[in-house]
C-alpha cells in the first residue's frame, strides 16, 4: 500500500439532531472532519499509510480533533500545536425540498495562521508516493496558501504524485481571487478533481450541463477537460456527476479523462441521503487508493464512486467503510439485506 499525505484543516463539526433546525435546536452533535482530513481517513481504512499535515491548538480541543483521526490510525507526527483556535462549523441537515446549511466560524484558525516554518516539509515528503490538497486550504489565508505551494514543490521534489480536489467554496473567497490563486498552483498537480462550479470559478472554463434541473449530461464536461489538459498538462481530470433532484434524492456518478479517452461509471441512485457532508472527499479518496496501488482508471473510477456512494448514508464527516464494503456494492450489492 502507498504512503499518501494530505494537508489541510480539521474542524469541530456541530451539528444539529437529527433533521432539526438551528432555531428550534437546544445541543449539537460533536464530529470532527475537514476536505483533507477526510480524505486520510478513507485512506487509512483501506491499508494505505496515511499522513495528515495541519496545525491545530495546544488545548484540548485541539487534542480531541487529533484523536479522531489517530483511533483511524492516521500518522498525526506532522500535526503542529500553536495558535489561537479550532475552526468550528455548524451544519443543519436538510431533507426533502428543504436543503442542508453550513454556518462557518473559522476567522483565525491555527491553519490560517501557520507559515512555512511550521513543518518540515523534506522530512514529511520522505518517501511519501502522493500528496493530496483541496482548494479549500489555500482559501483560508495567504499565508496557509504559501504553506501549500512549499508543501507542492517538497512533494514534486520527493517524486510524488500531487492530486488535488479544486472544491470552490464561495464563503471563503470570490472567484477572481481563486483563479488568482488556484491556477498558478496547477503546475505542481498531477490527477486534478472538480465538479461543475469548481472547474468555472477555480480554472475559468464553464461545462454545458444544468445540475439545477438535475441533468448533468458527461458530453458537456468533456470540451473543458480537453482545454484544462492541455494547458496545465494533468495526467488526470476527474469530475463527480451529481444530479440533485433534492436534499433527500441524488443520482452519483463520475468520469476521468487521461487526454485520449473518456471513462464514465455506473451510476447510483441514492435515496435518502443521510449525510452528504464529505461525500466528494470520499469520492477523492476512493480515486487516490485506486490509482495508487495499480487499479486500472475505470476499475479506480468506479471504486471511488461505490465508495461516496456509501458515505451518504453515513453520518458525520467521514466514510468509515471497508475496501471489501466497497467491492460489494461494486459488484452488484445494495440491496439492503440484512448480512448474518
Amino acid at each position: 500500500m502507498a504512503k499518501i499525505v494530505t494537508m489541510g484543516e480539521i474542524m469541530l463539526r456541530l451539528s444539529t439532531p437529527g433533521n432539526s433546525r438551528f432555531v428550534q435546536t437546544d445541543s449539537f452533535d460533536v464530529n470532527y472532519g475537514g476536505g483533507e482530513a477526510n480524505v486520510a481517513v478513507s485512506l487509512q481504512n483501506y491499508g494505505n499509510e496515511a499522513y495528515f499535515i495541519s496545525k491545530v491548538p495546544a488545548s484540548e480541543i485541539g487534542q480531541a480533533a487529533v484523536n479522531s483521526l489517530r483511533r483511524f490510525g492516521v500518522h498525526t507526527d506532522h500535526v503542529v500545536r500553536g495558535g489561537g483556535r479550532l475552526g468550528i462549523y455548524y451544519l443543519e441537515t436538510g431533507c426533502s425540498l428543504r436543503p442542508s446549511k453550513v454556518i462557518y466560524d473559522r476567522a483565525h484558525s491555527s491553519i490560517s495562521e501557520a507559515t512555512p516554518d511550521d513543518f518540515d516539509f523534506d522530512e514529511i515528503f520522505r518517501g511519501a508516493d502522493w500528496f493530496h490538497w483541496s482548494g479549500i486550504t489555500p482559501a483560508l489565508s495567504d499565508s496557509t496558501a504559501l504553506c501549500l505551494r512549499q508543501a507542492c514543490i517538497a512533494a514534486k521534489k520527493a517524486g510524488a504524485i500531487v492530486s488535488c480536489d479544486l472544491n470552490y467554496r464561495k464563503k471563503l473567497w470570490s472567484p477572481e481571487k481563486a483563479q488568482s490563486v488556484m491556477r498558478p498552483l496547477m503546475q505542481y498537480v498531477d490527477v486534478c478533481i472538480g465538479n461543475e462550479e469548481d472547474a468555472q470559478t477555480c480554472l475559468g472554463y464553464r461545462p454545458d450541463a444544468d445540475v439545477e434541473s438535475g441533468r448533468t449530461d458527461a458530453e458537456g464536461y468533456k470540451d473543458i477537460f480537453r482545454k484544462a489538459m492541455e494547458e496545465f498538462g494533468f495526467r488526470y481530470f476527474v469530475t463527480t456527476l451529481r444530479e440533485s433532484f433534492s436534499a433527500s434524492d441524488n443520482g452519483w456518478k463520475a468520469m476521468i479523462y487521461d487526454g485520449k479517452d473518456f471513462y464514465v461509471s455506473r451510476r447510483y441512485e441514492i435515496v435518502p441521503i443521510v449525510d452528504r457532508v464529505g461525500g466528494g472527499d470520499s469520492f477523492s479518496a476512493g480515486i487516490i487508493h485506486g490509482l495508487a496501488n495499480g487499479r486500472s482508471q475505470q476499475e479506480a473510477l468506479e471504486f471511488a464512486v461505490a465508495a461516496s456512494a456509501l458515505k451518504h448514508t453515513i453520518p458525520g464527516d467521514v466514510n468509515m467503510v471497508s475496501i471489501a464494503e466497497v467491492e460489494s456494492l461494486m459488484n452488484g450489492g445494495g440491496n439492503g439485506r440484512v448480512e448474518r
